[in-house]
């Protein structure tokens, strides 16, 4: 179904990208920093589920609204914006007590604490209209019409770069969350751990409107 030659390059191409620090890997380290290695690893599984969901979209043509109709690039890129924005008011306004633990909060807080981090990874990911651009522009470099069925190979490529993705954040996530456990025995740690949260947030939201493409 797919060149194994192709699919080799595409492998190496995708690790070296996901290795790279980007907005998704500093979104899911400021998670893990604020509720621990739990939420980061699930924070990551949900940006994994929106670049999936993305990968399908550009595989289904989707993306060709964006061509079609480039306000919906714009209306998508500054609701995502929006939505790190709040976010980051949500961080600065914590005043520090160690997230799942505060004030004797119990087993069904903190598991609405992380699930929230979850789809708070898949919110962030599907407002990023870069991602399916981001598809619309690698993908298809790996892709061997001669083979046949382009958009099953397109959907296997898509696979995998979520896969790895998944992969590196989550070991990312789990260690900036293993780090904010151990520093969080301190109130005034804790604190700074969520300004840098909420200082990492307002970065990407900035980032997410000043460089337009």
């Amino acid at each position: 179904m797919v060149d194994t030659s192709l699919y080799a390059a595409f492998v190496v191409a995708a690790l070296a990208l996901c290795l790279t620090p980007g907005p998704d890997m500093m979104f899911v380290v400021a998670m893990g920093g604020r509720g621990g290695p739990v939420a980061g690893v699930l924070a990551a599984a949900g940006v994994g589920t929106g670049a999936l969901t993305h990968a399908v979209a550009a595989m289904l043509g989707l993306s060709a609204l964006f061509t079609a109709l480039p306000t919906l690039y714009h209306v998508l890129r500054w609701a995502g914006a929006a939505y790190l924005l709040y976010l980051a008011v949500k961080a600065f306004r914590d005043r520090g007590d160690p997230v799942g633990e505060p004030d004797g909060a119990g087993p069904e807080k903190q598991h609405a604490q992380r699930r929230r981090a979850y789809w708070q990874g898949v919110v962030t990911n599907l407002l990023n209209p870069k991602v399916i651009l981001f598809n619309i522009a690698f993908l298809p470099q790996f892709v061997n019409p001669s083979l046949g069925h382009p958009m099953m190979q397109f959907l296997v490529l898509g696979i995998t770069l979520v896969l790895i993705g998944l992969a590196v954040d989550s070991g990312v996530g789990l260690l900036a969350g293993r780090l904010a456990d151990l520093l969080r025995r301190s109130r005034r740690v804790a604190r700074g751990l969520n300004i840098f949260s909420g200082t990492v947030f307002t970065g990407l939201a900035v980032r997410l409107v000043a460089v337009p493409k």
